[in-house]
Formats: C-alpha cells, sequence, structure tokens
C-alpha cells in the first residue's frame, strides 16, 4: 500500500549545523503519526520542511506516491504552536475570511459544531480563552478540508479538561479517516493518540514503532511498590533488583507474577502493594536521557 507521505533521507543543514540528519520515514492514510523528541532534537525543522515552510538542504518528500507538488499546500491543514489573527475580527468573521482562500471548504456551521465555538464565535479573536484559541485554530486548520493535518504542540498550556477536550476533536478526526502528524512534549498525549511514533535528537530519529512496541523494546520492566516498612527481607535474598524510595521499597521486574510469587514466598504482606506499569515517558527520558536541555 502506497503510503500517503513518504520522506526519504531529508537533510536540513544551518552552515555548520546539521539540524535533521538523514531520516526517512513513511505515513499511512488515516494514522496519527507522533514526532516526538526533547529540545534541539530537529523535530520542528522537520516539520517545517514536510509543510514547506522551510527548503530542505536535501532528500525527498512524497505525497500520495509523487514528488511533492505546489498542490501541497492547499491539500494539508496546519495548526501551528502560535498563529497572529486580525484582533479586529470575530472568530466567524475570520472562519469565513480564511474560507475564501480555498476552492475546496467545508461548512462553517459544521466546523463551530465539531470544535465546539458556538458560544463565543462573534468575540473578537484577542477575547477568546486558551482553550477556546486552540479549538478555533484546529477548525481553521481544517477549513480546507485536508487530508493530512499537522498539529504543532496543539495542547500547550492548557489545563487537563482542556487538553481532553482536545484529545477528543482529535480522535473524531482520525475517525474520518483524516490522517495526522501529532508534535508534542505531553508524552500522555502522544500515547493515548498516536498509531506510530518517531522519537528524533540530535537530528537523527532514534526509535520508532507504535506506543505499544517502543515500550516493549525500550522499557519493559514493570515496577512493584511496597511500603519498607512491610518488606522485612534483606535485598540480597531476592534476584531482583530493588531500592529503596523515600519510605517505599521498589522491585523491578519482567515478570509480575513470578515477582509477587516470589515476595509471597517469603512472607512479605503485599495487601498495600501497588505496580507501574511503563509508560511513553519512561520510554523517551531512557532514551533521550533526564538532562534538561534548553
Amino acid at each position: 500500500m502506497t503510503p500517503l507521505l513518504e520522506i526519504k533521507n531529508l537533510v536540513k543543514k544551518y552552515k555548520d549545523v546539521v539540524a535533521v540528519d538523514n531520516i526517512s520515514f513513511a505515513i499511512h492514510q488515516g494514522t496519527c503519526f507522533g514526532l516526538l523528541g526533547p529540545n534541539g532534537a530537529g523535530k520542528t525543522t522537520t516539520i517545517e520542511v514536510i509543510e514547506d515552510v522551510v527548503r530542505p538542504t536535501s532528500g525527498e518528500i512524497f505525497y500520495r506516491g509523487q514528488p511533492r507538488r505546489d498542490s501541497f499546500s492547499d491539500e494539508v491543514g496546519i495548526q501551528f504552536q502560535s498563529t497572529a489573527l486580525l484582533s479586529m475580527l470575530t472568530v466567524r468573521e475570520t472562519l469565513e475570511t480564511f474560507q475564501s482562500l480555498y476552492r475546496k471548504t467545508a461548512a462553517i456551521d459544521d466546523l463551530v459544531q465539531m470544535c465546539q465555538l458556538a458560544e463565543f464565535q462573534n468575540q473578537y479573536n484577542d477575547k477568546i480563552s486558551g482553550g477556546q484559541q486552540q479549538r478555533f485554530l484546529l477548525a481553521l486548520a481544517l477549513i480546507n478540508q485536508p487530508e493530512l493535518l499537522f498539529l504543532d504542540e496543539p495542547s500547550t498550556g492548557l489545563d487537563p479538561q482542556a487538553r481532553r477536550n482536545l484529545w477528543h476533536l482529535v480522535q473524531q478526526i482520525k475517525k474520518e479517516g483524516k490522517t495526522i502528524i501529532l508534535t508534542t512534549h505531553y508524552m500522555e498525549e502522544a500515547q493515548y493518540l498516536c498509531d506510530e511514533i518517531a522519537i528524533m535528537d540530535y537530528g537523527k530519529i532514534i526509535a520508532h514503532g507504535s506506543p505499544a512496541e517502543l515500550i516493549g523494546i525500550h522499557s519493559p520492566e514493570m515496577t512493584v511498590i511496597l511500603p519498607q516498612k512491610q518488606f522485612v527481607l534483606d535485598p540480597d535474598q531476592l534476584s531482583m533488583p530493588v531500592r529503596t524510595v523515600k519510605d517505599t521499597i521498589e522491585v523491578k521486574t519482567n515478570d509480575v507474577n513470578a515477582c509477587l510469587n516470589t515476595l509471597m514466598s517469603h512472607g512479605v504482606n503485599l495487601s498495600d502493594l501497588t505496580i507501574r506499569s511503563p509508560n511513553l515517558e519512561t520510554v523517551f527520558l531512557n532514551l533521550t536521557g533526564r538532562q534538561l536541555r534548553d
């Protein structure tokens, strides 16, 4: 099956800095593809090159099996991290203005309903909240009925309720068969929304797969957590890594059943036990490090 979008040997250099270092990947129709990485990893440059905002140094970009054409910008939707809009226009007037720029467009009333804009559609652009603005920018990205949608950190700065609401909208868009490229610093968001993920660092793709595949390969261990007062064993009696964290004991294991059987056989009280499963954030930190980057 021909991918909707295919990137081959993409390179972008700025003088002596290689921002994107010979990366390749393909995205199939109807998937949500997450491009993740720490600050400076090259993901924003990659997205900007694919969007045709920045010219690549070398490499090829194919859309529907053909080299990307000038019409590409008319066929995709982009929600940037931030967009400057005219403050003298209302939300609905702005939607109408953007609609006039395209031949193929969605009905404004449909977008207003889907993105829950009705309550503030007659307010000025600079008079709406952060959560309302993100839903509004999503509606603008959908105005030309794109098959491919770029969402660049769409939930940054949103409170948990507004973020979950945005996730629901993205899920609705996926159900319509649209293809999404998502960048985000929220690993929970990527794990919840993405079918496939590429993790970038220093301009290269260092891991690629579904969230479950990445967790299984790069962070398979689970953590069994017990109150320290209930752990009456010498850690040397166990053949598993054990560490003390504040007033708890953490046991790392690839086989939870075997771990629990071992603890019970040594008379450990499991009544206040908790089990922490690995997640995408664990994978991300294991691969890219825990040191803060500017």
